[in-house]
């Protein structure tokens, strides 16, 4: 087994500890674009939260479970594209926060799509919620909210990611 130079173990090291810091910034731009998501649910239709997320885990109608699961959820997938833009082919695209926004953007509308229009309804079908929506299910303003939470995901982690250390 060869031995590694001391500066070698640092790059390790330190990289290691670079990315524990994105998947970390991913989870904190998660909960953020979550929130902001989640008003935006809030003022235009509330009992998608009350009702379809909280049943995903067989609390239909109770808001708080809603709420709390749509926020770890977010947070989770905040995580998810942190560690997607951990990859060095991909890492340019969080330079800037509009061109982070913008792959916020599209990531956003891909959880729409197949996370919220073809995995929730089979997810409330399976734990047997009254009327799961019919497949796939993709509305415009599933689309818009999560166009919101993508961009807001893509701007708070260049942010992060882009800001000098504190002292």
């Amino acid at each position: 087994m060869a031995e590694r130079s001391v500066p070698a173990l640092r790059r390790t090291a330190v990289g290691r500890l670079a990315v524990q810091i994105r998947w970390r910034y991913g989870a904190v731009a998660g909960l953020l674009a979550t929130l902001a998501m989640s008003v935006v649910i809030a003022l235009t239709d509330l009992e998608t939260l009350r009702v379809a997320v909280a049943g995903l885990y067989g609390s239909e109608g109770n808001l708080l479970v809603g709420w709390i699961a749509h926020l770890l959820h977010g947070a989770l997938f905040g995580v998810l594209f942190a560690a997607v833009l951990t990859d060095a082919a991909l890492e340019d695209l969080t330079d800037s926060p509009a061109k982070c926004a913008g792959t916020g953007a599209v990531y956003g509308l891909v959880l729409a799509v197949v996370g919220a229009g073809i995995v929730m309804p089979i997810w409330l079908a399976v734990v047997g919620f009254g009327a799961p929506p019919s497949l796939p299910h993709v509305t415009i303003p599933l689309l818009a909210w999560h166009l919101v939470y993508g961009v807001v995901l893509g701007g708070v982690f260049a942010h992060l990611t882009n800001s000098p250390p504190r002292a």
